[in-house]
């Protein structure tokens, strides 16, 4: 029988609709698309980390050395009294964990869009019988904000499981006001979670630890890759003991290499390199929004990320310019109407920032 009549025998009808997640061939390019920290380590740095990596037991399974990288990730968020850390294989797992976790018949997961896709896709990818349904609303199309009035109004009918809020936003780098979120966070009590997804708050001018201390149905997410290590695939989970402790219930055993906690534990300890690194980000995130400014045409939407949205009068064209001239970016036209001739720009180092603004000029 052929590969792919079995396939359609054996595989979910919506699996073999997807598309798998695509890498852009990046050798010899100004990388641009990923939000990344540009920054590598100093080379002294570097040195102390391969001899650290080189002593690590790669014969054995990951242990005691998860939990030092539990406690490290708790003083450094000063985890609040009461409250546990959940660790997970980047920030991705701990989304469909969560999904997993609330897939009663039924249930609603609630997101703000355009966001970041997974909230969408780990509904999806549980399948139509087993998944909760996802519900997306848009925000306002003149400024990516929170559109509060339909947001408690979806609250009030679906009475949602999940509500993820990214803050800052991807894609827009929306730091959403926190009035808005206040009033969603009382909404949902009495019937549902709110995550709060955090991956860019080394950029932004504020978070939601807040939140975190004083509402029971809080929970905050952040990961080590906007921190600076990408690679690492470290993120965590935070929120009261009693909710942390059921969604590690569905935590894959040894989710955490001793390579990458080996590397994590590392940075945490020199962490005032990567705070150094987040503010040349946050500096050269103003230089290039002002330089969008300029641009006849663009329209540059206000980050507090490490990107920079900006829509352009004819997204597609700039995009296949600026990689003619080695520079990737990410086109985000087709990911939501809103962002129609929209395209994400990733702040780069000084240099690689200046060849993006001559580019586009």
């Amino acid at each position: 029988m052929r590969h792919d009549a079995i396939a359609a025998q054996v595989l979910r009808q919506d699996v073999q609709a997807l598309q798998a997640y695509a890498v852009q061939p990046s050798a010899g390019f100004i990388k641009l698309d990923v939000m990344e920290n540009p920054y590598r380590l100093p080379a002294h740095l570097q040195a102390e980390l391969g001899q650290r990596l080189g002593a690590v037991a790669l014969n054995r399974y990951p242990a005691e050395r998860i939990e030092d990288l539990r406690a490290a990730l708790a003083a450094h968020a000063r985890l609040p009294e009461g409250c546990a850390l959940m660790l997970g294989n980047g920030s991705d797992e701990l989304i469909s964990l969560l999904t997993l976790a609330v897939a009663r018949p039924g249930a609603t997961v609630l997101a703000p869009e355009p966001s970041f896709v997974m909230y969408r896709l780990a509904c999806q990818l549980l399948g139509a019988q087993s998944g909760p349904r996802f519900v997306g609303l848009p925000c306002r199309a003149e400024d990516f904000a929170l559109d509060v009035p339909a947001l408690l109004e979806a609250i009030a009918k679906e009475r949602p499981a999940l509500l993820w809020l990214a803050y800052p936003n991807n894609p827009t780098g929306t730091l959403w006001d926190a009035g808005a979120i206040e009033q969603l966070i009382g909404a949902m009590q009495g019937h549902g979670l709110v995550v709060m997804d955090e991956a860019y708050q080394p950029f932004a001018e504020r978070d939601s630890m807040d939140w975190l201390r004083r509402h029971p149905h809080v929970l905050l997410m952040r990961t080590l890759s906007k921190f600076g290590l990408a690679g690492v695939r470290i993120g965590y989970l935070m929120g009261r003991s009693e909710w942390v402790a059921q969604i590690e219930k569905l935590r894959p055993p040894f989710n955490v290499s001793v390579l990458n906690a080996e590397a994590a534990l590392f940075a945490l300890e020199h962490a005032q390199v990567f705070a150094e690194q987040a503010e040349a980000i946050r500096t050269e995130r103003e230089r290039l929004f002002g330089a969008l400014q300029a641009l006849p045409g663009v329209t540059p939407f206000p980050s507090q990320a490490n990107m920079v949205l900006a829509r352009f009068p004819d997204a597609a064209a700039t995009f296949a310019r600026l990689k003619g001239q080695g520079i990737l970016v990410k086109n985000v036209g087709g990911m939501h109407p809103l962002l129609h001739n929209c395209l994400r720009l990733t702040v780069g180092t000084p240099a690689e920032n200046t060849a993006l603004i001559e580019a586009l000029k």
